[in-house]
């Protein structure tokens, strides 16, 4: 307890799965927290249970990938708690049925990457020149598996991909002021986003091929798996380490 004690951090896709997890361990860990997704029925739900337990948390709706509301969601954070300490760049979304690149859709791909890149950058932008006044900053992408191994959805890979590179982009930009960036990528992740896919839609020559290099035994990664990373990664105690990619999946890719 109280690994991130007086820290402020953001976390994007606040509202359910690895997000919502994430936010309840932060607060646990004493830090005051700061919420964001499109939902807002979810986000309060979560707002609520951390308030229960004696956190600190402030809820705002907002659409990452819009510039606007990332600049909002910084202003809202500054004007209640002052500064940011920890971003968790959460936010994200899976394409329709693992299409692969011979059969991806336009509207998939500008949904996948509005979210998962352009959401991504949007957040550093305006995080960074922040955590740049003040000379210290824990962020934390979460990518994907999908982006180092290219198993997905075409449009889910690229955009996983793309955090990957600005992971290590934005590690070298700000090396030496003590402002770090690192990425995860889990693999298989047991929450609503996953648990909605239909399999009807499924595009089965890229499924086909994903099942042979994946080790079926092996577990899947529950949302607090990812969270316990995310601290870890968010508090000082990885204060050396920036511009790495992990993958946690238990496994199930080698």
């Amino acid at each position: 307890m109280g690994r991130l004690d007086g820290k402020v951090a953001i976390i994007t896709g606040g509202n359910s799965g690895v997000g919502a997890a994430t936010a309840v361990k932060f607060a646990a860990e004493g830090a005051k927290v700061v919420i964001t997704a499109r939902r807002v029925a979810p986000l309060e739900e979560v707002a609520a249970k951390i308030r229960e337990a004696g956190g600190e948390v402030l809820a705002i709706a907002s659409d990452i990938s819009k510039a606007d509301d990332a600049k909002k969601v910084v202003a809202d954070t500054l004007a209640a708690f002052g500064k940011i300490d920890i971003l968790i760049n959460n936010a994200g979304v899976l394409d329709s049925g693992l299409k692969a690149i011979d059969s991806f859709t336009d509207d998939d791909m500008n949904k996948v990457i509005d979210i998962n890149t352009k959401g991504t950058m949007c957040m550093l932008r305006e995080v960074t020149a922040e955590m740049a006044k003040t000379g210290y900053g824990a962020i934390v992408n979460v990518a994907s598996v999908a982006g180092v191994m290219g198993c997905g959805g075409a449009a889910y890979v690229a955009s996983k991909a793309a955090v990957i590179g600005i992971t290590r982009h934005t590690a070298l930009r700000f090396a030496g002021t003590n402002v770090r960036c690192n990425a995860i990528c889990p693999g298989t992740i047991v929450t609503p986003m996953v648990a909605g896919m239909n399999p009807a839609n499924m595009d089965m020559n890229i499924f086909g091929q994903m099942m042979k290099h994946n080790d079926l035994k092996v577990q899947p990664c529950m949302p607090d798996d990812v969270a316990n990373m995310l601290l870890f990664f968010a508090s000082d105690e990885s204060r050396a380490i920036t511009g790495q990619t992990i993958v946690t999946d238990f496994g199930s890719t080698l």
